[in-house]
């Protein structure tokens, strides 16, 4: 028998909208599934974008403030997707009042942030998922499976990139991102966040850690008016970028395998250049992002010389069946959002662990705390 179950959006910028639009997708995707998403509460501060949100996609009711989705018996689940320096409050309050949590990362400014959120839902009993997406490509999954099989050796290392030119431009305002009180630690947050979970996902725990960090874009000006997405305030009054535009890691995993971690969100020319080169000691692996439907391969026992292939992922990679009936057929995006939407409504439904959990923020946020740390101090630093 299908349930339903109330959900509401905290926040509705363009993350928001993809987190309806991935409730919405779900039973399509996912049939079976056996609870059914119903919109029933949207917030957002900004005057008029929650009620057009309701108006547009059909949330039962609009509020500017979420607290009020707190309060709403109707809720059972929320989507957090307001800026960082709420996700802390917001993840608290809605754990307290025992409504499931399907929250962006980073969860909060800090380690700390994410343990308390963790917490919380450990306390209240409620699940918890979170948006770390890249590990929902079928690709990814693809490569997770082959490692666990030994089917490249020994994995030795690991490069992986996470370079944008979002915040290239010099007119680009100085909103909440680039403050440290509201943004976090930037780029750590942004993107290297994905970075460590993609590291964890296929590789395991990371040991240890050396990072450097940079600001190259080191003044912006302030925007006049209400802000969305990566907007230009050419003429505002300039102020200080106050957190990293850059970052590069080296890792040590606890498997004895090595790794670079590099991520800027100024990099002129970059479009989501987003992927991961892995070596074994009998073959190998890459990907990347805007490729998202091919998974390089060598393997083999040639060694030197061992040819390069492509796999075009299909049924039996990951979800993907869930969304085309070939290999070769494209996913999008968003696609990764309806997986991620099943595994937040499996993990509410079913239990058990399905996708990208609380705990998985936490081992992120350390390490992103060990890389701001270890830039401040030039050294290496320990994650047990």
């Amino acid at each position: 028998m299908v349930s339903a179950l109330g959900v509401a959006v905290v926040g509705f910028g363009w993350m928001g909208r993809v987190h309806t639009q991935a409730y919405a997708r779900v039973p399509h995707h996912f049939p079976g599934l056996a609870v059914r998403p119903h919109l029933v509460a949207v917030a957002d501060e900004v005057p008029g974008r929650a009620e057009e949100a309701a108006e547009r996609y059909g949330f039962e009711s609009a509020t500017r403030d979420w607290r009020e989705v707190a309060a709403d018996p109707r809720v059972e689940a929320v989507s957090i997707t307001a800026p960082n320096f709420l996700h802390r409050e917001i993840g608290l309050a809605m754990a307290e009042a025992g409504k499931h949590i399907w929250i962006e990362k980073p969860v909060g400014l800090s380690a700390d942030d994410a343990r308390a959120v963790a917490g919380a839902a450990a306390r209240a009993g409620v699940r918890g998922t979170v948006g770390f997406n890249y590990r929902n490509a079928p690709a990814v999954a693809a490569a997770r499976e082959m490692i666990a099989a030994g089917e490249i050796g020994t994995v030795t290392h690991v490069r992986i990139r996470l370079f944008s030119d979002y915040a290239a431009h010099p007119e680009g305002a100085l909103t909440w991102r680039y403050e440290r009180e509201r943004g976090g630690s930037g780029v750590l947050g942004d993107l290297a966040s994905h970075g460590v979970d993609l590291a964890r996902h296929l590789l395991g725990e990371i040991e240890s850690l050396s990072a450097d960090t940079a600001v190259f874009v080191p003044e912006r000006a302030r925007p006049t008016g209400a802000t969305a997405g990566h907007t230009r305030a050419a003429g505002g009054e300039p102020g200080p970028v106050e957190n990293d535009d850059y970052v590069d890691c080296l890792l040590r995993f606890a498997s004895g395998a090595r790794g670079v971690l590099e991520a800027c969100r100024v990099s002129v020319g970059e479009q989501n250049n987003y992927g991961f080169e892995i070596h074994g000691t009998r073959g190998a692996l890459w990907w990347d992002f805007r490729r998202m439907g091919e998974l390089g391969v060598s393997r083999g026992t040639t060694y030197q010389d061992q040819p390069v292939s492509t796999v075009h992922v299909g049924p039996g990679h990951g979800e993907y069946e869930a969304f085309q009936p070939s290999a070769a057929n494209a996913m999008g995006y968003d696609d990764f959002k309806v997986i991620e939407a099943y595994h937040f409504l499996r993990s509410v439904t079913e239990g058990g662990v399905h996708g990208a959990t609380l705990d998985d923020a936490v081992a992120a946020a350390v390490a992103l705390d060990a890389m701001a740390r270890s830039a401040e101090e030039r050294g290496w630093v320990s994650l047990g």
